[in-house]
This record gives C-alpha cells, sequence and structure tokens, in this order.
C-alpha cells in the first residue's frame, strides 16, 4: 500500500476511536431544582426581614448594621440589577448583595450557601464575583490604598508590631470608613471583641 492510502486508513481509525469514546453528554432532567424555585417563600431574605425587629442579630448575621446595609443597597443596586427573562425571574440586588455578604461574613462555599439563599451555586459563582466587583467600584472612594511597596511593608510592620498579627496589612471597620456613622446602640462594638 502507498503511504496515502495508509494515512487515510490511520485518520479514519482514529476517528472511529474519538467518535466512539465520546462521552455522551447528559440531558437535564429539569431546568432548575423545585426547591431552588421556591426562592421567594424562604430564604435569606425573609430571615433578614424578621432580622430587622432585633438590630443585634441582623449585625450579628451579615456584620454589619441595617443602616449601613441600606446604604450599601442603594450604592450597589445599580451596577447588579439584572432584566426578568421570558424564562425567569431575576435574582434580586437585594438577593445578590445578601448572598454575597453571607459569603464574605462567613466563607462558606457556594455549595453550602444555596441552602439558605436557595440560589444554584453556578448562579452563586457570577454572582458573588460580580458583586464584590461592585462593591469595590462604589466603595473605592472611601478607602484609600498606598501606592506603594514600601509604604505596603510599613503598614504591615505597624500592624504587627501593634496586634502581634503577621502579614496583615490591616483591617477595616465600619465605626472607622466613613460611609455611615455607627448605630447608637452600646453593645455594636460587641462584634470587635471577639
Amino acid at each position: 500500500m502507498d503511504s496515502k492510502k495508509q494515512d487515510d486508513i490511520a485518520h479514519f481509525a482514529l476517528l472511529f476511536i474519538l467518535l466512539k469514546n465520546r462521552k455522551k453528554s447528559k440531558k437535564r432532567k429539569q431546568w432548575c431544582k423545585k426547591w431552588l424555585q421556591r426562592r421567594n417563600q424562604s430564604s435569606d431574605i425573609n430571615l433578614l426581614r424578621e432580622l430587622r425587629e432585633e438590630p443585634l442579630d441582623f449585625l450579628n448575621y451579615l456584620r454589619i448594621t441595617e443602616t449601613v446595609y441600606q446604604k450599601l443597597l442603594s450604592l450597589d443596586s445599580p451596577l447588579i440589577i439584572k432584566r426578568d427573562t421570558v424564562m425567569r425571574k431575576a435574582i434580586s440586588p437585594h438577593e445578590r448583595l445578601t448572598a454575597t455578604l453571607r459569603f464574605l461574613a462567613t466563607g462558606r462555599s457556594y455549595e453550602c450557601l444555596k441552602f439558605s439563599t436557595r440560589i444554584s451555586p453556578q448562579s452563586l459563582g457570577k454572582i458573588i464575583p460580580e458583586t464584590s466587583n461592585a462593591l469595590y467600584k462604589v466603595l473605592r472612594k472611601y478607602i484609600q490604598f498606598p501606592n506603594s511597596e514600601e509604604k505596603w511593608k510599613e503598614i504591615a510592620s505597624s500592624f504587627e508590631e501593634r496586634w502581634h498579627f503577621p502579614h496583615c496589612i490591616g483591617a477595616e471597620d465600619e465605626e472607622k470608613n466613613g460611609i455611615i456613622s455607627s448605630c447608637a446602640c452600646p453593645t455594636i462594638g460587641w462584634l470587635n471583641q471577639e
């Protein structure tokens, strides 16, 4: 046999092997799990409505006061709002911000957060980075970052010297950042004592 025929046979054999071993894509059994579709019935949002009556519990849950939350929501909403489609209702800015703040406050995985937010882990994987970027955009005028490596190192060394916490460049606190003055509650600083 000549080399062209051998090449053709090898190509067909390779194509046959690839087609035979190709994994068949699984068809979805359902578009979205039924319990995730009932997000408006029971989720973090309903709990937040109840926690408004207990300011310390609200603070403990999201690590910010309701006043700061409302301010963040008003600043952030234009950047994270999505439109409803024919297929489904959009996840509201309120739900997006709550999921993001809960993620930042707890460090829980997306898989774990889906149970309290009733938002799929795939959606949370898009929502949390988008909302975090939007928060950075609206809050960057309130936070000043060092512009050189020496200043970063100076901050880290003074933080380690004062707080005995190495490799840290500082901490942020709602009382000092100037976004909104702190709540008048006398026990508002209890989280800082942890």
